[in-house]
């Protein structure tokens, strides 16, 4: 939000683009720390209340813009403020909580995508409230753009107290009881057993070392566990291979349960959650930190546009995501019946290539007239952002039973990116072009590092 108003508060508080390039950094030094400890909250206590703790302690810095007058001033507001982008974490493990593995690509890249455009609908919603205040209120620079914050913290805190009451914790309802639904399925089949608080190994367990009496192929991904009161203790045709131990250690892996620092570390330090890192570390780390410089590149470039006009090209790279986002999960549901997690996984790495291919281009030729410009970032937007998307469809694959630590990692990392690739800008002087290319080469080299790495662990039951 506050990056939206750049010029007019760099002028107004004296500002260096050392401060400007220090508050982008804080800000996502912010959302980082946020994210990493809000995916154990979403597993402990629930993505909904994780979600409106963000939300509401995010919010309320908005409305103390007007307290700020000099650059370290700025640099609180701007990490307190930080915390509102923590909120993608328990997002995407409530949403993962609601649909199937089928789906949950296109439910996950929707809910992400129309929180990206958020970003760049600021890009629009604050330059006209600000020029607003001035023109039609008659409210100085320095007062409007401090009044102007005051309207994001309504709408944050209108949404949050909607999502309070209207929202559900789970599907089956509160969070406390989420594995009831698949016990009484389990039950249904004659099965006992707690689907929760159970040692660490029943989710990594290799299949062959299942009981006896139960097959050792893995279960098929389109086996479902599916309770049906009509026929209660009978089996559909789909699980009549499956031993009960092996359809009790399913759900186990299946449902999110409380992390315990001990089963925590391997799921933070797995190749699986690397990859899904390593991935969203180049993508929204590239978003991120392009997001926070595009206006001001556009402007460089192109001095006739102003403020307003730069900053609203460079929102349109954030409202494609309503668009490219979801494409990204679209496209690895479509294909994943046929080719399983592995034709996840190839996608991400794929659009990450093709990503680095555009941002080498767009450094190397530092686009001087508005079609090359503009094209280029549209380009890169599609192919960077899908990936994004189909990041967030490998993700409920890898350690299910942990969602929330492997999001919390996965959105973390990616903050991670934006932090480095912004000090990358930062320390070249602001040379745009040169840094395009340098984030495009990090980009294809790490994608291209992770790709020999299965998408998940070799016999985990739970994630097919």
């Amino acid at each position: 939000m506050l990056a939206r108003l750049t010029l007019t508060i760099a002028k107004d508080l004296k500002l260096t683009k050392v401060d400007i390039a220090n508050s982008n950094i804080i800000a996502l030094v912010a959302t980082l720390l946020v994210r990493l400890v809000a995916g154990p909250a979403c597993d402990r206590w629930g993505p909904r209340y994780t979600f409106a703790a963000c939300l509401l302690a995010g919010s309320l810095p908005t409305v103390l813009a007007g307290a700020v007058t000099n650059a370290k001033g700025l640099l609180a507001l701007r990490f307190f403020v930080g915390i509102l982008g923590g909120s993608f974490v328990p997002c995407q493990v409530w949403s993962t909580g609601f649909f199937d593995k089928n789906v949950v690509g296109t439910s996950n890249a929707f809910t992400a995508g129309f929180g990206n455009a958020g970003g760049g609908v600021t890009y629009f919603l604050m330059p006209a409230i600000f020029d607003s205040l001035v023109m039609h209120q008659g409210l100085s620079a320095h007062v409007a753009w401090r009044v102007a914050f005051v309207v994001p913290f309504i709408i944050i805190v209108a949404t949050t107290i909607a999502f309070l009451l209207v929202c559900p914790d789970t599907p089956t309802g509160k969070w406390s009881e989420r594995h009831l639904a698949a016990q009484q399925n389990l039950a249904g089949h004659g099965i006992t057993g707690d689907v929760v608080e159970i040692p660490g190994e029943f989710a990594e367990k290799k299949t062959d070392s299942l009981e006896s009496g139960s097959p050792k192929p893995a279960p098929a991904r389109d086996s479902k566990l599916v309770y049906d009161a009509k026929r209660t203790g009978s089996v559909d045709d789909g699980e009549a291979q499956i031993g009960e131990q092996q359809m009790l250690d399913t759900a186990r892996g299946e449902v999110v349960r409380k992390p315990s620092f001990k089963e925590a570390m391997p799921v933070v330090f797995s190749l699986q959650t690397l990859v899904t890192c390593g991935c969203y570390f180049c993508s929204f780390g590239a978003e991120l930190s392009i997001n926070s410089i595009l206006g001001t590149y556009y402007l460089e470039n192109f001095k006739s546009l102003g403020q307003t006009g730069s900053g609203r090209w460079a929102a349109m790279f954030g409202l494609l995501n309503v668009a490219f986002r979801p494409m990204g999960g679209l496209i690895s549901d479509a294909i994943y019946p046929s080719t399983g997690v592995w034709g996840k996984k190839f996608l991400l790495h794929g659009l990450a290539i093709i990503t680095g291919a555009f941002q080498i281009a767009i450094g190397l030729t530092n686009p001087k007239t508005h079609n090359n410009m503009f094209g280029l970032i549209a380009g890169m937007a599609f192919f960077l952002e899908a990936g994004n998307g189909a990041n967030f469809s490998l993700v409920p694959h890898v350690h299910p039973y942990a969602n929330g630590i492997v999001s919390g990692c996965t959105g973390g990392i990616g903050n991670l990116g934006g932090i480095i690739f912004a000090i990358i800008f930062r320390y070249n002087n602001n040379d745009y072009a040169k840094v395009f290319w340098i984030i495009g080469v990090i980009t294809i080299a790490i994608n291209v590092s992770l790709s020999w790495i299965r998408p998940i662990p070799k016999g985990q039951i739970g994630g097919h």
